[in-house]
This record gives structure tokens, sequence and C-alpha cells, in this order.
């Protein structure tokens, strides 16, 4: 990102798909980068108009079947995601946007539906719904504390030699196979709402360094005993 430049984030398809509070993570981003000085523009990209391709930041949240479907198609037929992502941009999908992000997801009935293939990731519908708190255990090379989230969805979501697990689950379900999400370069997929960047700032900022370099510091004190205290509650004895 060009040292002049206001650091664009971009909220994908808010009209569609941004349940549980999931547009959250634009104001966390927005939040921590004004506290180090980092000047940001924010677009919201309604599903009718097309997705800018010179973004810093993209960001597309959860929501229900139908609004899911209409947006993988939308996304297919636009390309501007691909054509940022290939461009260097950073990714942040939950839930349904995680799914849609892969070759396929389950509809409304189960039935595959196409998604827009940006990650090597599969989705089907599971057995029964995964609803509750969420912890899991990082990938070490992303240097990131214990993920905590909420998670609400049917989802089993394989993944494939082109991607690698975000993180180990320790609480919940996650991809249903032992891990929860995936990333590959820049582009991090989650079932975890919460919403998942005001429940793990480290995460907004590994997002925020990948397009601004080098953050400073701030004061998570206060934030990082709520965080104990919760993982507490919810981590089996």
């Amino acid at each position: 990102m060009p040292s002049d430049s206001a650091l664009s984030i971009v909220w994908i398809y808010p009209d569609l798909l941004s349940t549980y509070g999931d547009q959250g993570n634009v104001l966390v981003l927005e939040q921590r980068a004004r506290h180090r000085g980092i000047e940001t523009e924010t677009i919201h990209v309604r599903s009718a108009d097309p997705v800018p391709e010179t973004g810093d930041i993209y960001l597309i949240g959860g929501g229900e079947d139908r609004p899911q479907i209409l947006a993988a198609a939308r996304l297919r037929k636009d390309g501007g995601l691909h054509r940022a992502i290939a461009r260097g941009a950073a990714m942040l999908a939950v839930c349904a946007g995680y799914q849609i992000m892969g070759t396929t997801f389950g509809g409304e009935e189960g039935q595959p539906v196409d998604g827009i293939g940006l990650l090597d990731i599969a989705s089907t519908r599971g057995p029964a719904r995964a609803v509750g708190e969420l912890v899991a255990e990082v990938d070490a090379a992303l240097n990131l504390p214990t993920l905590t989230g909420f998670e609400n969805h049917m989802g089993v979501t394989r993944l494939g030699p082109g991607v690698k697990p975000l993180s180990r689950t320790l609480v919940g379900t996650g991809n249903g196979d032992g891990f929860e999400g995936c990333y590959a370069g820049h582009v991090v997929g989650t079932y975890l709402h919460g919403p998942a960047l005001a429940r793990n700032p480290a995460l907004a900022d590994l997002l925020l360094s990948w397009r601004a370099g080098p953050l400073a510091p701030l004061d998570d004190s206060a934030y990082e005993a709520l965080r104990q205290e919760r993982l507490a509650a919810v981590r089996p004895s």
C-alpha cells in the first residue's frame, strides 16, 4: 500500500451477507488502523454493484442459503474479487462467505452449488447444525493467540492441498474435521462470528499488517483479561 494512500477496506454485499454482527469486522479494522494513525476509506459494495479491484482488505460475512447462492453467482460473474486478490489484497471471509470462496457448497436442499474457486475448499451440509462457542489454536506460522468465536452453521468443509488449516479446534465443530477455517496467502476463511475481529484483535492486526506493513502495538490488556476469562469458561477442564 503506498504510504500516501488511505487503506481501502471493502465490505462485500452487506445487503445479502451480514449476520451475527459481521459488519463489526469492518469497524474493528477501521478503529485499530485509526489508533495507529493509518487513514482508512471504507467501501460498501451492494450486490448490484461491481466489486472494486483496487481495495486493500476485503471482508464478506455470513447469511442464509438463498442470499448465499445469489452472492456466489454474482461474484462469479463479476470477477473483481479474483483480480483484487491476484493483485495482493487481503481478505477475511466468514461462514457463508467462507464457503462461497471454495469450489462448491451445499444449497437449500443440500444440492451442490458452485462457489467462486478462490480457495481450494469444498463444503457440504453436515448431519447436524453446529451452534455454540468455538475455540481454536492457530497455526504457529501465523503467530496468533488462540481464537474464540461463535459458530452457527450446517457446513462441513474439506480442505484441499492449496490451503492450510487456520487453526485446530479445541471447542466446537469448525470445519468438521478437527480444524477450523483455512488460509492461503493473504486470504483467511473462518466460521467464527462474534464478530470475529472484535473477539480476536490480533487477527485484525494480521490483516492490517499484510497491507500496511509492521504495526505499532496497542494496549489490549483489558481485552486480554476478558478473553482469558472467556477461554477459561468454555475450554474443557
